[in-house]
């Protein structure tokens, strides 16, 4: 095997990386061949410097890549090049000796409370069993559990589109699910979509009797879930209610909940381990407050605006 070849079996075996992870990576490091080919050298050592990564990043943000872009590209080419030191291929790691394009400081999308509460409270439909349900009921109550999973769990849409119907827990209220890098934890489910759930889990046996995986959900046509099939549901089920202008995405509503949590006095470590971060660091960048919030703790804590103040 080549290079690129042990290096991603390396990722694929001893790191774990997902396969959606492992594309990027194999990708970007591709990327990066392909520019290097242009460029007189007789191997690796002698390619892979500082100055002909410089000229590749120049390249990708021509092309009118965001920072963000060419900084995961860059990260990938980095534990590249980690790799071939760690083999004795490169002396050095060249990412590591220049400086990576500044991204943008954005705050994270969310959607308000009362936008999530109008959500919910919008479709009656679901509170009414029925003996009689339809493949066209079902799929509807499908797809509302799904937003409500993703919602109240703060689950990943991968998470939740290879969760099992055995990996809920209704005794004790909890989800357990695999999160990146194969990492198991549990998060609470709620006892107000327990119902709903148990609902759901009753009638998915008689829409979907090939199941042989226990997939928690399928597609209309009975086949595991994936990802860009969860990101359309979002957006479908979101359109056209009150509160969601904005993008529609299972990773905002990851973010919502994370913004309550905090906006109602959770801390960030306990934040931390339900969303299944690795690093503190990546918990906070939930700690901006929407408006409201802020407003209130202004308003509260000033000393001019209190009222009488």
């Amino acid at each position: 095997m080549n290079s690129k070849e042990l290096f991603a079996n390396y990722l694929r075996v001893q790191k774990r990386y997902s396969p959606r992870t492992l594309e990027i990576y194999e990708k970007s490091v591709g990327e990066l061949f392909d520019f290097l080919s242009a460029i007189p050298g007789e191997n690796e050592k002698s390619l892979l410097v500082p100055a002909n990564i410089r000229a590749f990043t120049a390249q990708l943000l021509k092309r009118g890549l965001s920072p963000v872009t060419v900084n995961l590209k860059l990260s990938a080419i980095s534990t590249y090049c980690g790799f071939l030191v760690k083999k004795g291929t490169i002396e050095s790691n060249p990412v590591k000796k220049m400086h990576r394009p500044k991204r943008e400081k954005k705050l994270p999308l969310f959607y308000t409370q009362a936008a999530m509460e109008g959500y919910f409270q919008k479709d009656e439909s679901l509170k009414e069993e029925s003996e009689d349900t339809y493949p066209d009921d079902f799929l509807h109550l499908r797809d509302a559990v799904m937003i409500r999973l993703l919602y109240c769990t703060g689950i990943r849409r991968a998470e939740l589109a290879s969760s099992r119907v055995y990996d809920l827990d209704f005794a004790r209220g909890v989800l357990r699910v695999t999160g990146k890098g194969d990492k198991s934890r549990e998060v609470p489910v709620p006892s107000t979509i327990t119902g709903l759930l148990q609902r759901y889990i009753s009638l998915l046996g008689d829409f979907y009797p090939d199941n042989p995986g226990k997939y928690l959900f399928l597609t209309d046509n009975g086949q595991p879930m994936y990802l860009s099939f969860v990101n359309k549901v979002v957006k479908r089920e979101l359109s056209g209610v009150e509160g969601f202008s904005g993008k529609k995405s299972p990773h905002v509503l990851r973010h919502t909940l994370a913004t309550h949590l905090l906006n109602n006095g959770a801390d960030l470590n306990s934040i931390k381990e339900l969303l299944g971060h690795s690093s503190l660091a990546a918990t906070q960048v939930y700690t901006h407050n929407s408006f409201e919030q802020l407003k209130k703790v202004f308003l509260t804590a000033h000393p001019r605006a209190k009222k009488g103040g």
